[in-house]
């Protein structure tokens, strides 16, 4: 099989296509003819040598699909209700960038109906990553207000149209005017605009003083002690990444008065059993509003696989307002 693989570590350009052995299914466990495959920052971090590979995961990169079931294990298959031929998307600790992928079945969910499987490839990676940290860890309920950092990236549009379709306010950042009103355009209530507005008064504005409920942070570094500032009582800030830095300072005194929840995660460690949960979660809540239209895959671009060193660059430069998608021709 053709597959993406990362010559060394570097810039976008150690992206290579190669000639790999097709993957065998183990228990629990199904293979996937794969149609396209998800561009994550995760991937990023992998090729330049800041996120190790799992034990026990490819080195391949990639950590979502979407394609065609052709073989597994028959038991675990059936018991999720899956079968040969079946259109699937998966989340996957390693190995996307394939045209060939194995992931557990616990981690795969139907392709809802009317999406394509480029479309479908852009789900697993960012709604298991918003649904787990925004309303598992985040707690986020309807009437409550989030503020999403980084409105326009794929896990950006995404908590948006979540938080939306469950009842909440939604507050976005981003880093220009065009980028604000997409956020509005998906259903943003508010959008600031980080580079002229300081999202840290603005916030106060938009909520008459009393702050955000809940922050999903994709940033951290210096963005957390602004974010402490701007949350209401017993508000709950969730990192999910690092891009600013790994070291925070802030006000505790604020932390204990307001009795604020700092947290965080990472998915691509988390056992299969995890991301099981995860998937139940999404496909008895958010599948059927997928269905409905009333959430949408937004894609940016898609990359004949062979570019994926194309791809890399344009997540790097942030231009991009959505999803990346890597194509695999048959």
């Amino acid at each position: 099989m053709k597959v993406v693989e990362i010559s060394a570590f570097g810039a976008p350009e150690v992206l290579r296509l190669a000639e790999r052995p097709e993957p065998t299914w183990a228990a629990g466990e199904l293979l996937i003819r794969v149609s396209a495959s998800g561009v994550n920052r995760p991937d990023v971090l992998q090729r330049t040598g800041n996120y190790p590979v799992p034990p026990g995961a490819s080195d391949i990169p990639g950590l979502e699909v979407a394609g065609v079931v052709i073989a597994g294990d028959a038991a675990a298959m059936a018991a999720a209700g899956f079968k040969l031929g079946e259109r699937v998307c998966a989340l996957v600790a390693g190995g996307g960038y394939a045209q060939v992928c194995t992931a557990p079945v616990a981690q795969c969910l139907p392709v809802p109906q009317g999406m394509s499987d480029a479309e479908a490839a852009c789900l697993p990676e960012t709604f298991f990553t918003v649904w787990s940290n925004v309303f598992d860890r985040g707690h986020l309920k309807a009437g409550e207000t989030l503020l999403v950092q980084g409105g326009t990236s794929g896990i950006g549009v995404t908590a948006i149209q979540m938080a939306k379709a469950f009842g909440a306010t939604v507050i976005a950042t981003a880093g220009s005017d065009a980028k604000c009103q997409a956020c509005l355009a998906l259903g943003a209530d508010h959008a600031i605009n980080y580079r002229t507005q300081d999202f840290v008064l603005e916030v106060k504005n938009l909520t008459g003083g009393k702050g955000v409920d809940v922050v999903l942070d994709m940033v951290a570094g210096g963005y957390v002690a602004r974010e402490v500032e701007c949350m209401a009582e017993d508000g709950r800030l969730v990192i999910i990444a690092v891009q600013g830095g790994i070291k925070s300072e802030f006000n505790a005194g604020i932390v204990l008065r307001k009795r604020l929840l700092v947290t965080g995660s990472t998915l691509r460690p988390r056992p299969v059993a995890f991301k099981a949960a995860i998937a139940a979660a999404l496909r008895k809540n958010v599948w059927p509003l997928l269905e409905q239209g009333r959430i949408k895959c937004v894609i940016h671009s898609r990359f004949p696989a062979a570019q994926a060193a194309q791809a890399h660059s344009l997540m790097e430069s942030n231009a991009h307002i959505g999803k990346i998608v890597l194509n695999w021709e048959a």
